[in-house]
C-alpha cells in the first residue's frame, strides 16, 4: 500500500503542479497605426481640401509653356518655390543645372505629288534638331516601313532623299506605355541611323494613340561621330497615312524649311523642398519634371506630377504627421530635351553620400491611379506586397510592374529603390508632347486620387522602413 501511495502521490502532485502552469496566451501586439483609418484620413483630407487641381491651373494657365532655357522656365521656378513654401516645405533651395539652349524658330513642311501644287503639312521639329538654315530643302521622299527595309536599301537609293517613316505604335498592346516605348526605341526613328545612309532629312509619324492630325514632339539624339546632323520632324497620323498612299502611287517631293538652332548652354535650376525627418536625415524623394515643351502647357506631362508631389507635403503638414525620415520633393529641369536635371541631382546625392530610402515619381498623367511600379530588389518588393489590401479600396491593385520614370532613373545606379505611380494611361498618348496637353484634359478627382495614394505610400514607407 505504501508503495502504491508513493507512486500515486507524485503523479497527483505533478498533475496538480502542471495544472497551475497552463500556457498563457500572449496578447497580440497592438499596431502603432491603424492603417485603414490612417489611409482614410489621408484620403478625406486631400479629396476635400486638396490644392493640386488649383495649383495645376496656375502652372498651366498662369505660367504656361516652360521649356528649358526660356523665360517661361524661369517663371516656373519662381512658381515652384512659392508653392513649395505654401505646401509646408521647411527647406527650399535651387540646384544649378547646365541645360542646352535650343530655339525652334520658324518651321514649315510642304509636299508635292508629281506635277501638282505644294501642300502644307502640319509638323514639329524634333527637340534639339538641326535646322535648314532658313533655306528650303527640297528632295524626293523615300518611304521606309521597317529596319530591315532600311538595311536593304543601298546608299545610292537613300542618298539625297528625305526618309519618311510611317511607323505606328502597336494599338493591339493594351499597355500604351509598352506600345510607346517599343516604337520610340526603333532605330528607324534615329536621325543618326538615317543620316549615315546618306539621307538629307527625316520625317516620322507621331508616336500617338490618337487618330487626328496633331503632331507630337520627340527629342533627337545625334551620335558624337555624326559628320552631318540631319534635320528631323514629326507629322500627324492623318497626314502620315495620306503621304504613304501618295508615295505608293507616284514620286513625292518635300520642301522643308527650319530655322531651328542650338546656341550653347545656360543655367536653369532644379527646385527642391523638404520636410526634415524627426528621427533621421534619410530621404524619401518625390520627383517630377518641371519643364514642358515650348508649345505646350504640359498639364499631364508633367504638371500633374508636379502638383501631386506638392500635395504630399501639404497633406503631411495638414494632418500633423511627424515624419520619421526627410520627405523631399525634387522638381527637375530639362527633362524634355536633355535630361540634365536628373543627372545633376543624382550626381549631388552621390557626392554628398546622402542616404535615400526610396525615390517615387509621377510622370504618366493625372489619371486614375492603378498601382505602383516597383523597380527594386525582390526583397524590397516583398516588403511592399502585404500593403496591397490597404490600397485596394482606392482602386490600386497593380504592383507587378518594374519600370520607373526617367527622371528618377539615374538614382538606380546608387542602389536606391525606385517606384512610379501607375495610372490608367489609355488617353495619355493622345495628348503626350502635343499642343492638346492642356489643363481642361485633367479631371480633378482623378488628379487628387493620384495624390492620395502617393501620400499613403509615402506614409507607409516612412513608418515601416
Amino acid at each position: 500500500m505504501k508503495k502504491i501511495l508513493l507512486i500515486i502521490f507524485p503523479l497527483f502532485l505533478s498533475g496538480f503542479l502542471f495544472s497551475q502552469k497552463k500556457p498563457v496566451k500572449k496578447p497580440k501586439p497592438i499596431p502603432k497605426f491603424n492603417y485603414i483609418d490612417e489611409f482614410k484620413k489621408i484620403s478625406d483630407e486631400i479629396m476635400t481640401n486638396g490644392t493640386a487641381y488649383d495649383n495645376l491651373g496656375e502652372l498651366t494657365k498662369g505660367v504656361g509653356p516652360r521649356f528649358s532655357a526660356t523665360p517661361g522656365y524661369a517663371k516656373a521656378t519662381e512658381w515652384a518655390e512659392r508653392n513649395l513654401k505654401e505646401a509646408g516645405a521647411e527647406n527650399i533651395w535651387k540646384q544649378e543645372v547646365r541645360v542646352p539652349i535650343w530655339i525652334r524658330g520658324r518651321e514649315s513642311l510642304q509636299i508635292k505629288a508629281g506635277n501638282g501644287e505644294w501642300k502644307n503639312i502640319r509638323m514639329l521639329s524634333f527637340g534639339n534638331s538641326e535646322g535648314t538654315g532658313g533655306k528650303d530643302m527640297i528632295y524626293d521622299i523615300l518611304l521606309v516601313n521597317d529596319v530591315q527595309e532600311l538595311v536593304n536599301f543601298t546608299s545610292a537609293q537613300v542618298k539625297d532623299k528625305i526618309i519618311f517613316v510611317n511607323y505606328p505604335i502597336d494599338q493591339k498592346l493594351i499597355s500604351t506605355v509598352d506600345s510607346y516605348l517599343i516604337a520610340a526605341k526603333s532605330k528607324l526613328l534615329s536621325a543618326s541611323v538615317i543620316g549615315k545612309k546618306g539621307a538629307r532629312g527625316l520625317i516620322i509619324r507621331s508616336l500617338t494613340t490618337a487618330s487626328d492630325d496633331i503632331p507630337h514632339a520627340k527629342q533627337i539624339y545625334y551620335e558624337p561621330e555624326d559628320k552631318v546632323k540631319i534635320p528631323a520632324v514629326t507629322i500627324g497620323v492623318k497626314s502620315a497615312d495620306e503621304l504613304e498612299k501618295l508615295l505608293k502611287k507616284q514620286t513625292v517631293k518635300a520642301k522643308l524649311n527650319m530655322t531651328a538652332e542650338s546656341k550653347g548652354e545656360t543655367i536653369n535650376h532644379n527646385i527642391i523642398g523638404e520636410i526634415p525627418g524627426k528621427k533621421d536625415a534619410k530621404v524619401i524623394v518625390l520627383g517630377a519634371q518641371l519643364d514642358s515643351w515650348d508649345f505646350a502647357e504640359g498639364a499631364h506631362d508633367d504638371g500633374s506630377g508636379v502638383v501631386q508631389c506638392l500635395e504630399v507635403l501639404r497633406a503631411f503638414k495638414a494632418l500633423g504627421y511627424d515624419n520619421n525620415h526627410t520627405i523631399r520633393v525634387v522638381l527637375y529641369a530639362n527633362s524634355e530635351n536633355g535630361g540634365q536635371g536628373r543627372e545633376t541631382y543624382a550626381a549631388q546625392v552621390k557626392k554628398k553620400e546622402e542616404k535615400h530610402i526610396i525615390a517615387l515619381g509621377s510622370d504618366s498623367g493625372g489619371y486614375s491611379p492603378r498601382g505602383f511600379s516597383l523597380d527594386m530588389s525582390p526583397q524590397r518588393r516583398r516588403l511592399i506586397f502585404p500593403w496591397k489590401e490597404y490600397f485596394l479600396p482606392y482602386g490600386v491593385y497593380d504592383f507587378d510592374q518594374t519600370y520607373a520614370i526617367q527622371d528618377i532613373a539615374p538614382l538606380k545606379k546608387l542602389d536606391i529603390p525606385l517606384m512610379e505611380l501607375v495610372v490608367d494611361t489609355q488617353r495619355y498618348f493622345d495628348y503626350h508632347h502635343s499642343e492638346k496637353d492642356t489643363f481642361d484634359k485633367v479631371n480633378k478627382r482623378e488628379l487628387l486620387l493620384g495624390a492620395v495614394v502617393m501620400t499613403q505610400m509615402v506614409f507607409m514607407i516612412d513608418k515601416n522602413w
